[in-house]
């Protein structure tokens, strides 16, 4: 392990922990309701084993097939006090035939957009007798570009996920449309929250939402102020290699 590796590291977390603190106290929020999800997919194993031994506890990708050798190697490994095991989380679109690669080895999965998953993601959980905690992915900006339900379809889906048990709806997930204005997201974030408080007003889950994951590198700190309990941040936070 580098020490050349680890100071970048530390000066990124470092000026990302103030940015965060910063957005927590204009909005009246705590710090700890905050999670950091360290995105790994475009760094090196070297570098992912820093981020974790720094106290980077939540690791995101979103390919199996690139997490792979990462998780193989920092998995069920405590790094001690600062991070404990890593909690890996799938954040990328996933393929019904590749469920059976990711459940059981990521935590979190955030990318839930149709029934078929969900029951292909249930169906693996009740398999190796684990329950997982999942996302449902909505497209709030309306952008072709990104996956995610419309608005409109996420009741429906609620409605039929509510009875798989191994599987557990936590909360929200959405993508902001690129602004050279992280203020411009606002309106996005705020609208998944309001979708997320509507949709438990409804109680069409068994228990309610509590997390929304919004909010990455360029406009972290708005989604914080909007109510994000997950961000997910690669580049200015581990950075971006090869």
């Amino acid at each position: 392990m580098t020490n050349t590796i680890k100071t970048a590291l530390s000066g990124r977390i470092e000026e990302v922990e103030r940015r965060i603190a910063e957005a927590c106290e204009r909005s009246g929020r705590s710090r700890e309701d905050v999670n950091i999800i360290a995105v790994t997919k475009y760094v090196s194993l070297e570098t992912a084993e820093a981020a974790h031994q720094l106290g980077l506890q939540h690791l995101g990708e979103n390919r199996w097939q690139d997490a792979k050798d990462k998780w193989e190697a920092i998995s069920g490994k405590d790094t001690g006090e600062s991070s404990g095991q890593a909690v890996w989380h799938f954040i990328g679109s996933l393929q019904t035939n590749k469920v059976k690669d990711v459940i059981g080895k990521f935590t979190y999965i955030h990318s839930i957009d149709r029934l078929s998953l969900a029951q292909a993601i249930d169906k693996r959980a009740s398999q190796l007798g684990i329950t997982v905690p999942c996302f449902v992915q909505v497209n709030v900006s309306g952008e072709d570009s990104k996956h995610g339900l419309e608005p409109e379809q996420l009741p429906i889906l609620l409605t039929e996920v509510k009875e798989l048990s191994s599987l557990r709806i936590i909360g929200l997930m959405t993508m902001a449309p690129y602004e050279t204005e992280a203020e411009e997201t606002r309106p996005v974030f705020r609208a998944l929250r309001e979708l997320r408080d509507e949709m438990n007003k409804r109680e069409l889950l068994s228990e309610p939402m509590t997390e929304l994951s919004m909010g990455m590198s360029g406009d972290f700190e708005v989604a914080i102020e909007e109510g994000a309990t997950f961000i997910r941040l690669g580049t200015i936070l581990v950075g971006k290699e090869g």
